[in-house]
Formats: C-alpha cells, sequence, structure tokens
C-alpha cells in the first residue's frame, strides 16, 4: 500500500484532483467528507460541537451550520484551535479505519486540507500539494462558491502559507492552468504514484525473501 498526503489551500483545486486520482484508480478518503460525517445530528461529535459554541451553530433543522460556524472560527485562532479539538480526532479514527479496509496493493489518498497546519506531512509516503496563485483561489472563492472576498481572504489566512505547502511536497500540481492540462498533469503523477506502488511491494517483498532465508 502507497499512503499519499494530498492537500492544497481553499480554491486552489484539490477536489478536482482528488477526483481525477479516483478516476485512475486511487482509493480516496477524503477528510473533508469524514469531518462532514463525524458531527451529522446524533453524533457524540456534534453533540461536543453544541456544547462548546452553543445551539445557534444549528440550524432549525438540528444540523450543523457551517457559514454560522465558519464565521464564527475562521476569524478567532483561539475558537478554531477548539473546533479541530474536537474534530480532528474524530476524522483520524475514521480516515485509519478507512485505510486499514483498502486493499493491500492500493495507492491510498488522503485528502486533508490541513496537512501543512497539523505537521502531518510524515504519516504518509509521499505528499502531493496541489498549487494556485492567492489570486486564484480568492477569485474562485468569490466567483464560484459565491463567498464574500472578506470571508474567502479570512478562510486563505487561515490556512498555511503557499510557501509553507511547497516546502513539505514531494510532487506539485500546478493548477493555474486549463482543464486540459490539468488532467494530463494528474495523470503523470499517477504514473508516479503507480511507480512508487510497485517500488514498495517489491522493496518489501525482498526484505521477506531475505528475512526467510535467514531463518
Amino acid at each position: 500500500m502507497l499512503k499519499v498526503g494530498l492537500t492544497g489551500g481553499i480554491g486552489a483545486g484539490k477536489s478536482e484532483v482528488s477526483r481525477l486520482l479516483v478516476e485512475c484508480g486511487a482509493v480516496l478518503v477524503d477528510a473533508d467528507r469524514i469531518a462532514r460525517e463525524v458531527v451529522e445530528p446524533g453524533t457524540p461529535g456534534l453533540a461536543a460541537v453544541v456544547e462548546a459554541f452553543g445551539e445557534d451553530v444549528l440550524t432549525a433543522e438540528g444540523r450543523l451550520d457551517r457559514p454560522k460556524l465558519g464565521s464564527l472560527v475562521f476569524t478567532d485562532p483561539q475558537k478554531l484551535a477548539l473546533l479541530n479539538s474536537i474534530v480532528h480526532p474524530l476524522v483520524g479514527a475514521r480516515s485509519r479505519a478507512l485505510e486499514e479496509a483498502a486493499p493491500e496493493d492500493a495507492v491510498v489518498v488522503h485528502d486533508v486540507p490541513l496537512l501543512t497546519e497539523n505537521g502531518l506531512a510524515p504519516l504518509y509516503d509521499v505528499v502531493v500539494v496541489v498549487d494556485a496563485r492567492p489570486e486564484t483561489q480568492l477569485d474562485r472563492l468569490v466567483r464560484l462558491r459565491g463567498m464574500s472576498e472578506q470571508d474567502a481572504r479570512a478562510r486563505m489566512a487561515a490556512q498555511a502559507t503557499r510557501e509553507q505547502r511547497r516546502a513539505i511536497a514531494d510532487i506539485v500540481v500546478d493548477n493555474d492552468v486549463p482543464l486540459p492540462d490539468l488532467h494530463r498533469r494528474v495523470h503523470e503523477v499517477w504514473a508516479e504514484l503507480t511507480r512508487r506502488a510497485r517500488s514498495t511491494r517489491e522493496t518489501a517483498g525482498d526484505a521477506g525473501q531475505a528475512g526467510r532465508a535467514g531463518e
């Protein structure tokens, strides 16, 4: 198994890259999706969030009001840290369970938005960073996601810098390019990941044979 950490700043296009990698054959562990699941109504995660931030962060239907919670935490580092302390352990446990269920020869891609911020790079065999200029991120957040410029800038500022993300990258995917160019680049990355996965399996096989020979 090859464990890949995929990350990138908000609006960089990481979701599109993860989708393309799944099309190529990757097993995806999506931290954002899991983060939503662990705070669904009736979960201990949602109960803990409400205890920390109050019932005002719930919708009338009793679901988590993500825009309201986001407006609270992304302008307050202490509140953001509190939210992360609740959600991250739950996401980590679920992510490990999904990874353990994957085939032994799989390329498992962990889509982790805060990989850089939380110092998680050592957990993975390969770190892939989806990179885009801050101007590109801002434009996508405002134009495509409907955020106000103030909210978009606050969310970008709450994350690692572009330079910090690139510093931990084994592979960088430039997403300041047209979609066909991105598709070609992702297929190049997939070829490299499968090559590394084969190399890992062969190394493990050689080590196993050497161990048996020494018995």
